[in-house]
């Protein structure tokens, strides 16, 4: 499993602006071959901050995912706001445990 979690800083004037495109990515990301969780949540006490999640069962499908029509609508929107941070890391999980 491939894991990435991040943060996206939008100025929060701008939040407001892209919460479409977002909508849009999101549904449309959830099913996609190979995605197990995809989510953005913005922070309550910092506006403007949304932290991202996703999960995908291979490398493969988060490279199909990259490169799809529904990911570059959503960058095309990100370019007419202001992003202030973009941070994203992948992790490759190996085995999976429920917490007792």
């Amino acid at each position: 499993m491939i894991i990435v979690s991040g943060i996206l800083r939008l100025a929060a004037t701008d939040l407001s602006r892209v919460r479409e495109a977002a909508g849009a990515v999101l549904t449309q990301t959830r099913a996609e071959p190979g995605c197990i969780a995809y989510s953005y949540a913005e922070d309550l006490l910092e506006p403007g901050l949304v932290r991202i999640y996703e999960e995908w069962d291979s490398r493969e499908a988060l490279t199909a995912h990259g490169q799809s029509a529904h990911v570059a609508a959503w960058h095309a929107a990100l370019k007419g706001v202001t992003v202030l941070e973009r941070d994203l890391k992948t992790v490759e999980a190996g085995r999976i445990e429920p917490l007792a």
